[in-house]
């Protein structure tokens, strides 16, 4: 029925590649990871590390609440 290509994960749901515009974790990490870096940098260059991160947690339990 379908013939698996090499390039794609086994059991992949995309056929033809991913969708435009679908975010995946690599393109994820390398958009979050230097921003939530530097944003940690001036925390704690500032001494405000503590309410970054409690401001970080806060707004990720909003999210997950949301997307419930």
């Amino acid at each position: 029925m379908f013939k698996a290509r090499d390039d794609l994960m086994p059991g992949s749901p995309y056929f033809d590649g991913t969708p435009k515009g679908l975010l995946t974790w690599p393109k994820l990490l390398k958009i979050g990871l230097p921003m939530m870096s530097i944003v940690i940098l001036i925390g704690w260059r500032y001494d405000i590390l503590i309410e970054i991160l409690l401001c970080i947690s806060i707004a990720l339990m909003f999210v997950s609440v949301l997307r419930k």
